[in-house]
């Protein structure tokens, strides 16, 4: 078949062709990355308020960890349904209608009478915060060729920018006013913004995006297995690692309440998490370049089932800091890597949907292990199971990896 002429000079096609890789993809991409770290509160104010709000509404732990997976299952779904947004009308819409529903969200938790509509508000701030993520992502891919590994994880890394410099100042809204004024002044400061840089990003993407060269074509079996095979596995796998991602993630505030040393410093240690994170993140787009998607997510996963043992190990204060920020180093680069593995091994106009899939994946598993991880303490009366149960499930991640990697290796050696 013949190749489509380039566009012509002076052309939309072409000014956009102009614009990959170049200064305007890298403004876009600070953009994507502020939004990405404004809308991205909504994933970790609630682990700060968490032991504030039960205390409120007098619930237990896994009651009151129920609005963490309300929250992350919106977010999941949310994801799909704004990602199809994005792919009809541009980012714009998804990204003002996100910034509509964490405002919303927040007021509405702010007024809650009760932990059930507390529960249900922080399914719109989910929504809301799912256009800042996965649509962000694949809206910053099509701006970049040479460089999209390093650009993606970037991107990426703006949820955990949220994760470094949102605990500490929620916290401190808490302290000053309550945790209902904390959720009034989040909404106000999301509105104000999120709606000017949404309006900045008004220029569409590029058509004509183009894929990773050794991607297999069309309908082919990647790996030795079926499309559907291979997406079925790597969406096991990003349910199970991220299953044993929340247990710290979600319960390290409450954790640090039951040892004696205040939400203030679980505080701490999740936004000093969130700092080590964006190191990973970013660092796993230039390692994922060297080595392969599949070999950066196996040596995350087994890092962070070494970060999950130490915290069975340690209990002290100044060691659950260094542990939480090597919690952080470690499994920063795991969600990223799989995009990277699914830009490598599925024909990119099969991209977008499975990039979508593999992610909620994570989500859902960030969403079930932030509940399960509360329902272990109520049964047992400290973490140390939900620990344990953490590092089963990362065990069940490596192992998928693993085989998925030796299969790699086995049709290497007899190509």
């Amino acid at each position: 078949m013949t190749a489509p002429a380039p566009p012509a000079p002076g052309s939309p096609a072409r000014a956009g062709a102009d614009a990959i890789d170049a200064r305007p993809a890298w403004i876009r991409l600070a953009i994507a990355v502020c939004l990405s770290s404004l809308g991205g509160v909504g994933m970790w104010s609630i682990v700060v308020v968490l032991p504030t709000v039960e205390a409120a509404f007098e619930a237990s732990r896994a009651a009151s960890s129920l609005a963490y997976t309300v929250l992350m299952l919106a977010f999941a779904g949310g994801g799909v349904m704004m990602g199809r947004l994005a792919d009809r009308t541009g980012i714009v819409p998804p990204l003002l209608a996100g910034a509509a529903f964490l405002a919303t969200g927040y007021a509405a938790s702010a007024a809650a009478p009760s932990l059930p509509v507390f529960i249900l508000a922080h399914g719109l701030v989910g929504l809301g915060a799912s256009a800042t993520l996965g649509p962000l992502i694949a809206e910053i891919s099509h701006w970049f060729r040479r460089r999209r590994g390093i650009a993606v994880a970037i991107c990426a890394a703006g949820n955990y920018v949220a994760g470094a410099i949102w605990p500490p100042i929620v916290q401190a809204l808490v302290e000053a006013g309550g945790w209902r004024s904390a959720h009034l002044a989040i909404a106000g400061i999301l509105l104000v913004g999120m709606v000017p840089l949404a309006l900045a990003l008004r220029r569409r993407a590029p058509l004509g995006d183009v894929g990773t060269a050794h991607v297999a074509p069309p309908g082919r079996a990647a790996l030795g297995l079926s499309t559907n095979a291979l997406t079925a596995l790597l969406f096991v796998a990003g349910i199970a690692c991220c299953v044993a991602m929340a247990m710290p993630q979600v319960h390290i505030v409450a954790y640090c309440t039951e040892l004696g040393f205040g939400a203030g410093a679980g505080a701490q240690m999740l936004s000093l998490m969130m700092l080590f994170g964006i190191v990973s993140r970013v660092a796993s787009g230039f390692v994922a370049d060297r080595i392969g998607g599949l070999a950066t997510l196996l040596v995350g996963s087994t890092l962070q089932a070494f970060a999950l043992l130490l915290y069975m190990l340690v209990d002290g204060l100044a060691a659950l800091y260094v542990v939480s920020a090597l919690f952080g180093l470690f499994q920063g680069g795991i969600v990223p890597s799989y995009a990277i593995v699914v830009r490598e091994y599925f024909a990119p106009a099969e991209a977008g949907m499975r990039v979508g899939l593999v992610l909620m994946a994570t989500i859902l598993g960030m969403a079930f292990g932030g509940w399960l991880s509360g329902a272990i303490f109520d049964a047992t009366g400290d973490y140390a199971v939900a620990f344990l149960n953490g590092l089963a499930w990362n065990l069940v991640n490596m192992g998928v990896i693993a085989m998925l990697l030796l299969r790699r290796g086995r049709r290497l050696a007899a190509a």
